[in-house]
C-alpha cells in the first residue's frame, strides 16, 4: 500500500488550475488518497488502484480504481463505488466522473442511502453545485430489500428526483405509490421531506376515522413552521356528517412554553349550529422564581367532547397558578373557572369561579429550645352566577346563589424525642385563626370568625428485624392523642362535602379536605405499620388504622368512614416486585368488617407487556347525592407480541349496573419502513353519555420521511 500525501495533495487539491486559484476565497483544504498502488502517467494524470480511498472535507469515498485528470478537474471512479458525506448520507454507484471536490458530476446505477432508511436507487445520478442530487428513472423505499424478494412492501417509482441537501427536501416527479408492487397512487409533482429533516412546511401522515355519530371520513394533517420557535398545525376532517377543523399552535418562548388545542364543527347532530372548543396550556417562568402555569378549557356545548371523541371529562376546570418554590417556603394564588357538562347540574348554581392564595413557611429557631415552627396564611373566595338566597327547587340541598370567602392563619409547633427503649415521641401545638365571610345565603350568618388552638401527642416504637441473607422486617405500633377546642361555627359547608379518610390524614388534627370546616373535641389514633425488604428484591408493606373521638361530627358522610365517634377501620397493603408487578388496595371497612370504600390497582410492566388494572367501590350516600353504590374495574394494557407487532386493550365495567361502560381493542404494525395503527372503540350510553358511540381509527405512516417519523431500530435481517 503506498500513502501520497504531499503528491495526492498536490495533484488533487493543493495545486489547482490557475483560473480556480484567481477565483477561490479560501485555501484548499487538506485531503488523503490511500490506495495499493498508485500510477503517475504525466504531471496532470493519476491512478490508483486497488482498496482506494479518498477523504476531503468530511467526505470518505470507496472504490476499485481511480484516475484523477488535473488539466481537466476531473476524475473518473470505477465500482463499486461509496461515497458518505459529512451528513452521513450514503451514495453509491457502479461509475462516476466527478469534479475534485465531489460536488459536480455524473453517477451510474446510483443508490443513496438517507440517513441509514431512505433508499434511491436509480440508473443514474448527477451532482450539482455540491448541494443538488438529481437521480433519474428511480424507485424509492425505506423497506429491506433482500435479493430474493421481487419487490418491497412499499415503493415511490418516479421519473425525477432531485435531492436539495440545504433545505433537505426531495422533489418527484411523476410520482406512483406501489404497495407490494400494486400501484395505488399517482402524483405529476411531490415534494417530502428528507429523513433528517425534523420540521417543515407540509402534510403529516393522514388518518382514516369512521364513528357511528359522524361517519367516516379522512383526517389531513398539515403542519406550517412559523420560524425555529413555533407551528401551527391544521386539520380539516370531512365526512357526510360532519365539517370540522382543527388547529394546533405551539410556541416555545426562552422562559417558557404555550400550546394551544382547538376545534370549530359544522354537522348534521345539530344543524345550524356552531360547535368547538379550545384548550390552552401554558409553563413560564417569571421574575423573582415564581411559575406561572395555566390550563384553559372552553367548549360550545356540553356534549361536543364526547361526540368527537375529544376528552372524557364531565367537568372542564380552568385554572391560572402563580407559584414559588423556595427552601422552607412556599407560596401561590391560583384562579380557577369550573363549567359543568353533566345534564343533571346547573352552572349557575354550582361554585364557577374561585380564587385561592396562601403562603407556608417553616422555621428552626435555635433560641426557643428547638423544633420547628410553621407559619401558614392562606385565603380562598367563591363565586356563583345564580342570586338567589335561598335554594329552589333542584336536585341539591345547597343554596343556590351562596357567595363565600374565607382567611385562616395558622401557627404550629412540632418537635420528636427519643425515649427508652426505642420509643419515640412527638408534639404538636396549634393556633388556627379562621374568619368567614357568606353572602346572597339566608340560612347563614354573613361573618364568623375563631380562634381556635389544638395539641397532639404521640407515641411510636419501631421494632426492626434483619435477617442473616439480607432480609429486613419494621414493624411499628402508633398512638396519637388529640384535642381540638372551640366549636363548630355557623359557617356554611361549601368546601368540605367530599373527605377522604387515608394513610396521609390518619394522624391529623382535622381531615377534613379545606379550611371551612375543623374537627373539635378529644380524639385517640391508634395505627400498625408492617413492611417487609427481601434479599431477593421484593417488597411488601401494610398499615391498619382507627380514630375514636368524644363526640360525632354531622358534616362527615357515611362514606367518609369518619362518621360517629368511632372510625372504620382504615386499612392498606402494598406489595412490588423484581418484575414489574405493583399491587396496591386500601379501604374502610365497619365492625361487621363490610367495606364503606374501596380501592385497589395492579400494575405489570416488563419487556412484553405493560398492564393495568383498577377497582373502585363507593356506597350509596344520599349526603353526596348518591343513591346507588358505585363499582367499576378498569383495565388496560399493551401487549408487545413481537418485534414488529404490538395490541392493546381497554375495558371498563360498571358492576353495580352489571354492564360495560366502555371497551376498547389497539393493533399495531411497525417495521423499518411503515407504522399501521388500527384502533376500536365502544363507549356505551350511561349518566354522562347519553349517546353510545363505536370508532373507528386507522392509520398508515411510511417511515423514511420526516413526515413519517423514524424507525431504524425495527429494521429486519435478510436472511442467507
Amino acid at each position: 500500500m503506498m500513502r501520497l500525501s504531499a503528491l495526492a495533495l498536490c495533484l488533487m487539491l493543493a495545486n489547482p488550475t490557475p483560473s480556480m486559484a484567481q477565483q477561490a476565497s479560501e485555501p484548499s483544504k487538506p485531503a488523503l488518497l490511500v490506495a495499493d498502488n498508485v500510477l503517475v502517467e504525466s504531471k496532470d494524470r493519476l491512478i490508483a488502484t486497488g482498496n482506494v480511498e479518498a477523504l476531503y472535507d468530511g467526505s470518505h469515498l470507496t472504490a476499485t480504481r481511480i484516475i484523477y485528470d488535473r488539466s481537466t478537474d476531473t476524475i473518473e471512479i470505477e465500482g463499486p463505488i461509496r461515497i458518505v458525506d459529512a451528513q452521513g448520507t450514503v451514495l453509491t454507484a457502479d461509475y462516476a466522473t466527478l469534479d475534485q471536490e465531489f460536488k459536480n458530476g455524473l453517477l451510474k446505477g446510483a443508490r443513496m442511502v438517507l440517513d441509514q432508511q431512505l433508499q434511491l436507487a436509480s440508473v443514474e445520478a448527477r451532482r450539482a453545485a455540491g448541494r443538488y442530487t438529481q437521480l433519474s428513472r428511480v424507485a424509492v423505499t425505506s423497506c429491506q430489500v433482500c435479493d430474493d424478494q421481487a419487490s418491497p412492501l412499499w415503493q415511490i417509482r418516479a421519473s425525477r428526483v432531485v435531492h436539495d441537501e440545504v433545505e433537505r427536501q426531495l422533489y418527484f416527479d411523476n410520482a406512483q405509490l406501489s404497495v407490494l408492487d400494486v400501484p395505488i397512487l399517482y402524483l405529476p409533482y411531490m415534494r417530502l421531506p428528507d429523513p433528517t429533516l425534523k420540521r417543515a412546511r407540509g402534510f403529516l401522515v393522514p388518518s382514516v376515522r369512521s364513528s357511528t355519530l359522524l361517519g367516516t371520513g379522512v383526517r389531513i394533517p398539515y403542519f406550517i413552521p412559523i420560524g425555529d420557535h413555533k407551528d401551527l398545525t391544521i386539520t380539516p376532517f370531512l365526512t357526510p356528517v360532519t365539517r370540522t377543523l382543527e388547529f394546533r399552535y405551539r410556541q416555545a418562548f426562552a422562559n417558557g412554553d404555550l400550546t394551544l388545542t382547538a376545534a370549530a364543527s359544522s354537522d348534521s347532530l345539530q344543524p345550524d349550529t356552531f360547535r368547538g372548543y379550545i384548550f390552552a396550556n401554558g409553563d413560564f417562568d417569571v421574575p423573582r422564581d415564581f411559575k406561572l402555569r395555566f390550563d384553559i378549557n372552553a367548549v360550545l356545548d356540553a356534549s361536543y367532547l364526547n361526540d368527537y371523541n375529544i376528552s372524557d371529562q364531565d367537568r372542564l376546570r380552568s385554572t391560572i397558578t402563580l407559584d414559588r418554590v423556595r427552601p422552607l417556603q412556599y407560596t401561590w394564588a391560583e384562579l380557577t373557572h369550573y363549567e359543568s357538562l353533566r345534564a343533571q347540574e346547573d352552572n349557575d348554581t354550582q361554585p364557577a369561579i374561585a380564587i385561592s392564595f396562601g403562603h407556608e413557611e417553616r422555621l428552626f429557631p435555635s433560641l426557643l429550645g428547638g423544633g420547628e415552627f410553621r407559619l401558614s396564611a392562606q385565603g380562598h373566595a367563591h363565586h356563583r352566577y345564580s342570586s338567589i338566597a335561598t335554594d329552589s327547587d333542584d336536585a341539591d340541598t345547597d343554596v343556590d346563589g351562596r357567595d363565600v370567602a374565607r382567611f385562616n392563619g395558622e401557627v404550629s409547633w412540632h418537635d420528636q424525642w427519643g425515649l427508652f427503649a426505642g420509643i419515640r415521641a412527638g408534639a404538636s401545638a396549634h393556633l388556627w385563626l379562621d374568619y368567614y365571610l357568606t353572602e346572597q345565603d339566608d340560612t347563614s350568618d354573613s361573618r364568623v370568625s375563631s380562634a381556635t388552638p389544638g395539641v397532639a401527642v404521640d407515641l411510636r416504637w419501631p421494632f426492626q428485624r434483619s435477617g442473616t441473607s439480607g432480609s429486613r422486617t419494621l414493624i411499628e405500633p402508633i398512638v396519637q392523642y388529640g384535642w381540638v377546642g372551640g366549636s363548630r361555627q355557623a359557617n356554611p359547608n361549601d368546601e368540605s362535602t367530599r373527605v377522604e379518610f387515608d394513610e396521609g390524614n390518619l394522624l391529623s388534627l382535622s381531615r377534613f379536605p379545606a379550611a371551612d370546616r375543623r374537627e373539635h373535641g378529644h380524639q385517640v389514633v391508634a395505627g400498625l405499620r408492617w413492611l417487609h425488604q427481601s434479599n431477593t428484591g421484593w417488597t411488601a408493606a401494610a398499615s391498619i388504622g382507627r380514630v375514636w373521638r368524644n363526640t360525632h361530627d354531622d358534616d362527615f358522610t357515611r362514606s367518609s368512614g369518619l362518621e360517629g365517634k368511632t372510625s372504620d377501620w382504615l386499612v392498606s397493603g402494598r406489595y412490588t416486585h423484581p418484575s414489574g408487578l405493583t399491587l396496591s388496595a386500601r379501604g374502610l371497612l365497619d365492625d361487621t368488617a363490610r367495606p364503606t370504600k374501596a380501592e385497589g390497582s395492579a400494575t405489570w410492566s416488563n419487556d412484553r407487556l405493560d398492564l393495568t388494572a383498577s377497582y373502585l367501590l363507593l356506597v350509596a350516600d344520599s349526603e353526596e347525592y348518591r343513591d346507588t353504590a358505585q363499582s367499576e374495574w378498569t383495565f388496560d394494557t399493551t401487549v408487545r407480541m413481537s418485534t414488529h407487532w404490538n395490541s392493546s386493550y381497554e375495558a371498563r365495567y360498571d358492576l353495580a349496573d352489571q354492564r360495560l361502560d366502555r371497551l376498547g381493542l389497539g393493533l399495531q404494525y411497525r417495521n423499518e419502513c411503515v407504522q399501521v395503527d388500527l384502533k376500536a372503540t365502544r363507549k356505551y350510553a350511561s349518566a354522562t353519555n347519553l349517546e353510545p358511540s363505536t370508532d373507528f381509527d386507522l392509520t398508515v405512516a411510511l417511515k423514511g420521511f420526516s413526515t413519517g417519523g423514524s424507525a431504524k431500530e425495527y429494521r429486519r435481517t435478510c436472511a442467507h
